[in-house]
């Protein structure tokens, strides 16, 4: 409480401290999330919307594992000394420092669900990618027939997770069965060591749109992200990641050196991306906004766009030659997804309740991240001036924010993310984030994550 002198004889009068308004941005999403939950079980049934635990797809099931001390020693670990970590190391060595660390926390909490439910049996449920895999003896003759599978009146459909991506996503774990990883362990290991990349991918492209100082602020948050209790183990964890470098490697062609290798490698990823996930098509969102903020170097070198439209072609020309037709894959799985459990779960009910779920994975530090995003884009818009130095760091990686929770409202509103958005959504929510770099006092919102993702992992059994 503040004194201040009033108008009287000596009388002294007190006024409350302004409430953070970050705290008001939190409030809501806390209670955006109680909502969701309350409504999802006291107004709807199970046959009405498929999950549960809504709004997440899973079961309360209060457990201990394995993983569970690891994981609090990794939490600790990461609050106590991660932002001084990440203020002082070199740069060339905090990448590799924040990929270790995002592994220890991701392999820790998959692991409190021990090594068969948390990691080998993943990925191989009937609706999983590994449920298939004998299925590909011949590649080419499996991809011609693909789309003949999608449907679930047609013979031998494929499972839900198969039907619901372009081959891309089955054709990986088919790849690494063939050179000897087959089952669900090998499976699991690649899923988990690839998916802690995006982290560091998302450090990378903010470093180069933004500021280094900016990346560092981020990197604790990137690394403890609640997220984490999905990327270990989905293949939606995967997908981010390879997202996740085909932005980070555009970023670097229009603002580094080796423009032209960085771009040929953005567009071969960004052409892979579209044939792992049919929503990640709207990283073009993110894609744009990287050349809106790279325009400089784009126009300095427009020649930039022939190595990134060669390569955004390679995967496509492939899959094509080999008979996968993706625009006629795409329309049977939008009839696919109707006939299945999307025709009966209400949009009324899933399109503020798949926000609830983006608040479950990135934390309430990113709600606070990005309430200030906002505000960095408000002042700007409202100077109307050219702001230079840290203002100008600061705008560049709100706009680049922003492009990722606008793609990600796109997905929502399209009526195509009806539940599990936890996980369908993982390669958006990572660059949303990169907003906690805004946040001052960073330990305690780094706490707030970690108990976050301990509560979730040790209290509800997720599943897809």
């Amino acid at each position: 409480m503040r004194d201040l002198p009033a108008y009287g004889a000596g009388v002294t009068v007190t006024r409350p401290r302004p409430v953070p308004r970050d705290l008001y941005a939190v409030a809501a999403a806390v209670l955006l999330v109680t909502a969701a939950v309350l409504v999802g079980r006291y107004v709807y049934t199970y046959d009405d919307l498929i999950v549960g635990w809504p709004p997440l797809l899973g079961r309360w099931d209060p457990h201990l594992g394995p993983g569970t001390p690891a994981a609090v020693v990794v939490a600790a670990a990461v609050v106590a000394y991660g932002p001084a970590v990440a203020a002082r190391l070199p740069w060339r060595a905090l990448l590799p420092a924040a990929w270790g660390t995002a592994l220890a926390w991701t392999w820790s909490l998959a692991l409190i669900d021990g090594w068969e439910r948390g990691v080998a049996g993943r990925l191989t449920t009937r609706q999983e990618y590994l449920s298939v895999v004998d299925r590909w003896h011949d590649i080419p003759a499996t991809l011609r027939d693909f789309n003949g599978h999608i449907l679930l009146h047609s013979a031998d459909n494929w499972p839900a997770h198969v039907a619901g991506h372009p081959p891309g996503a089955t054709l990986t774990y088919v790849l690494l069965d063939r050179i000897g990883l087959g089952g669900g362990g090998w499976a699991g290991a690649l899923t988990i060591t690839v998916g802690a990349t995006a982290g560091v991918a998302v450090l990378v492209a903010v470093r180069a749109l933004a500021a280094e100082r900016l990346a560092r602020r981020a990197a604790p948050f990137l690394v403890l992200a609640p997220a984490a209790v999905w990327m270990g183990t989905s293949a939606d964890g995967y997908f981010a990641a390879v997202a996740a470098w085909a932005v980070a490697l555009l970023a670097l062609a229009v603002t580094g050196r080796r423009q032209l290798w960085w771009a040929a490698g953005s567009g071969l990823l960004f052409g892979l991306t579209c044939y792992l996930s049919y929503g990640l098509t709207l990283f073009a969102v993110v894609a744009a906004a990287v050349l809106l903020l790279g325009r400089r170097g784009v126009r300095a070198r427009p020649v930039l766009f022939v190595p990134l439209l060669a390569g955004a072609a390679v995967v496509p020309v492939a899959f094509a030659a080999a008979g996968f037709d993706w625009w006629e894959a795409y329309h049977l799985l939008v009839e696919r997804y109707y006939e299945g459990a999307a025709g009966v779960r209400p949009y009324a009910y899933w399109v503020w309740a798949n926000l609830a779920c983006t608040v479950l994975i990135t934390g309430l530090a990113t709600v606070a991240g990005l309430r200030r995003a906002g505000g960095v884009l408000v002042r700007r818009r409202a100077e109307g001036v050219r702001a230079d130095g840290a203002r100008a760091e600061e705008t560049r990686l709100a706009f680049l924010v922003t492009a990722a929770l606008l793609a990600l409202l796109v997905a929502d509103l399209s009526g195509m993310s009806k539940a599990e958005t936890e996980r369908i959504w993982l390669p958006f929510a990572l660059w949303l984030l990169a907003a906690c770099a805004f946040l001052t006092r960073p330990r305690g919102w780094l706490a707030a994550q970690a108990v976050l993702a301990l509560l979730l992992n040790h209290l509800v059994a997720t599943g897809w």
